[in-house]
């Protein structure tokens, strides 16, 4: 990664648990994109609601040549959980941009063609 990674702690105090833990599956996601050159990842705690409980909301923005892949959607009770569905999240979208950019389309993983014939049984119901 061309520029440090950064992780901002919102709401909350700065854990060095989840420091670790956010800078280990960094590192793998730049196994699946050769050419990670950022990595953003906030951690939020809004403000806590009495019927619902306190939830996490993690978002992750990733920079690649051409593009920022971010995944936001992760919302959950335990920040783990929330952590774990964020950088899947990303690591979904960065195989498919490192798809895209080799040129596959993953509807065509075989080339060759099906054919179809009619059995005995179906000329025996035609007639």
């Amino acid at each position: 990664m061309r520029t440090p990674l950064q992780i901002n702690f919102r709401g909350m105090d700065t854990s060095p648990a989840l420091e670790t833990l956010i800078r280990d599956k960094t590192a793998k996601l730049e196994q699946f994109h050769p050419n990670v050159t950022g990595c953003r990842v906030v951690i939020d705690k809004p403000h806590q609601h009495k019927q619902q409980g306190e939830h996490f909301i993690v978002s992750i923005d990733v920079s690649v040549p051409g593009s920022n892949i971010v995944a936001n959607h992760a919302h959950h009770e335990d920040v783990n959980v929330a952590l774990r569905d964020a950088f899947f999240a990303a690591r979904r979208q960065l195989e498919e941009h490192a798809v895209r950019l080799r040129g596959e389309d993953k509807r065509r993983l075989s080339t060759g063609s099906a054919v179809v014939e009619r059995g005995s049984e179906a000329g025996a119901e035609a007639e």
